[in-house]
């Protein structure tokens, strides 16, 4: 109890200023656990410093060293390594750019060869290579994706569900209306109104 202290608490928070920042958020790991990582050390080194002073401009040097320790942090989870998912897959400079072009432009009746030619790869070696890095085959990260991009909508807005369907490339609210069941566990206007309420 007397004794010096052999764990340090820093706590903070990261604001996403943007009005798709709860899909940003679901997209990136529940956890990083680093270790050893001099870098990470001397940021938050620099972050307690600039914490406990009061000088000229110390807010906008802690906001940058927030960001900058995000960005550094989400890095290390860019390893081969790493658990399968979206920062895995955005690592691979090839999937990269096929994921690049998804999250562009998500309406686009996008075809497995489509995609696979964003990366530069051949169909099969892009389908192996996106599962393994991502987690999950490219066809169905379209889906998510676009789901994602739906919920985002659905509980921003007060947008008619054909509307909707077309903006993440679905012909029909019908098609998107099973799509978006299938994958959220109820309709697109149950998800809607239970975000009303």
């Amino acid at each position: 109890q007397d004794g010096p202290p052999s764990v340090r608490l820093l706590g903070g928070y990261f604001i996403f200023d943007a009005d798709d920042s709860d899909l940003i958020v679901s997209l990136l790991p529940g956890q990083v656990h680093v270790r050893g990582v001099e870098r990470l050390s001397t940021l938050v080194r620099l972050l307690v410093e600039e914490a406990g002073e009061n000088r000229a401009g110390r807010d906008l040097v802690l906001g940058r060293l927030v960001e900058i320790l995000l960005v550094e942090s989400l890095r290390l989870t860019q390893t081969p390594d790493a658990a399968a998912g979206l920062l895995r897959g955005l690592s691979d400079a090839r999937l990269a750019e096929a994921i690049r072009h998804i999250h562009a432009d998500p309406a686009r009746p996008w075809t497995m060869a489509e995609i696979a030619r964003q990366s530069g790869l051949s169909r099969s070696a892009f389908f192996n290579r996106f599962t393994r890095n991502v987690g999950v085959p490219p066809m169905e990260y379209l889906v998510e994706w676009r789901i994602a991009i739906a919920k985002d909508i659905l509980q921003r807005e007060r947008t008619p569900l054909a509307e909707v369907a077309e903006m993440i490339g679905y012909h029909s609210a019908s098609a998107f209306s099973v799509a978006f069941s299938r994958h959220a566990g109820c309709s697109p206007s149950g998800f809607a109104r239970s975000m009303r309420a």
